[in-house]
């Protein structure tokens, strides 16, 4: 039997129930993937909260978005994958390649079941093939929050060697990003509210830190410990701090917009600087940034793993923000 996580959009964490089913079959073109890692992401929380309406499956879904696994059966036509294959679902099914206009509206953890469960079928033309050089907790981190941190490295403005990234917090988008800016060549300022975290920043390469609870002219300080401005700043945080961040840009400069954590999303907004829409990105995409991982030899950042039973513990820990990279799911 599979075991999966029930959640009810609205009704909460507490809502959250466990169940079994049969192990699913493989259809033509599937694959049935072992799920042995989850990872948290905040669209999993306010999806629990009822927050994203009309973008859950109705009455009840599986949530969480992220994971990683071992194909243990393949339908037939499939040659993509094989059985043993270590593999990520895409976050957004369906989009194989090219731009956002592919993305389509099948989000795992939200209008498709998601990941919370020890066993899936999948298209298995949107699974990735996992390099051996991390684990499965490791790349559970990628299908949303790793390929997030890329697309804005690579696509709002393409960091080059010298440029000044500056990334809000120490979640996982801006930790990825982090190391992602560090890969490279740029230099990288990191906000936070927790020395301790800054130390951790630093640990993985940051080369300012600003800890904008005790500083809160951050944007100010982050130009005063660079003695410059930003090429591009990562919002995770959303309309709640746009304009400062616009004015720790240099001339040139963008916004890589992605959050909502403070306000709402900054998409279209007009402050007289680019800000550049930000999205997860296509199984191409999500190739390529495994690719860049493997060469040179980044490892995702797991702080705190909690076992799937006790998923609502971790959404919780999840709400407090008090953790550093990505919350991690073991599926046994």
């Amino acid at each position: 039997m599979s075991i999966r996580i029930i959640a009810k959009g609205g009704g909460g964490i507490e809502a959250l129930r466990i169940e079994e089913s049969p192990i699913p079959k493989p259809q033509a073109g599937e694959a049935v993937v072992r799920l042995r890692a989850a990872s948290l992401n905040y669209r999993d929380l306010i999806g629990v909260r009822g927050a994203l309406p009309g973008m859950t499956k109705e009455p009840d879904y599986v949530p969480l978005s992220c994971g990683a696994g071992e194909v243990v059966a393949v339908g037939a036509g499939v040659t993509h994958v094989r059985v043993g294959s270590r593999v990520s679902p895409i976050f957004a099914q369906g989009w194989l390649s090219g731009g956002a206009e592919n993305m389509g509206r099948s989000h795992l953890g939200g209008s498709v079941d998601g990941v919370a469960r020890s066993h899936a079928a999948f298209d298995a033309e949107n699974l990735v093939l996992l390099p051996d050089t991390i684990g499965d907790l490791e790349a559970a981190t990628l299908p949303c929050a790793g390929i997030t941190a890329w697309s804005a490295i690579t696509l709002a403005r393409a960091v080059r060697p010298g440029d000044l990234v500056l990334v809000q917090g120490t979640g996982g988008v801006s930790i990825a990003a982090l190391q992602f800016a560090k890969a490279a060549g740029a230099e990288v300022i990191v906000t936070s509210s927790s020395d301790a975290k800054l130390a951790r920043a630093r640990a993985l390469g940051a080369d300012y830190l600003v800890n904008y609870r005790t500083t809160p002219d951050w944007a100010g300080e982050a130009r005063r410990v660079a003695g410059r401005g930003a090429d591009l700043v990562v919002d995770v945080v959303g309309t709640g701090s746009l304009e400062a961040s616009a004015t720790s840009l240099a001339p040139g400069g963008a916004i890589a917009a992605i959050g909502m954590l403070d306000g709402g999303f900054s998409w279209g907004a007009e402050i007289g600087v680019p800000v550049v829409p930000v999205t997860v990105g296509s199984r191409d995409a999500v190739e390529a940034m495994l690719r860049a991982i493997t060469a040179n030899r980044i490892r995702p950042v797991v702080d705190r793993v909690w076992p799937l039973d006790r998923l609502a513990d971790a959404l919780r820990a999840l709400e407090t923000g008090a953790f550093f990279g990505k919350i991690g799911i073991a599926i046994d």
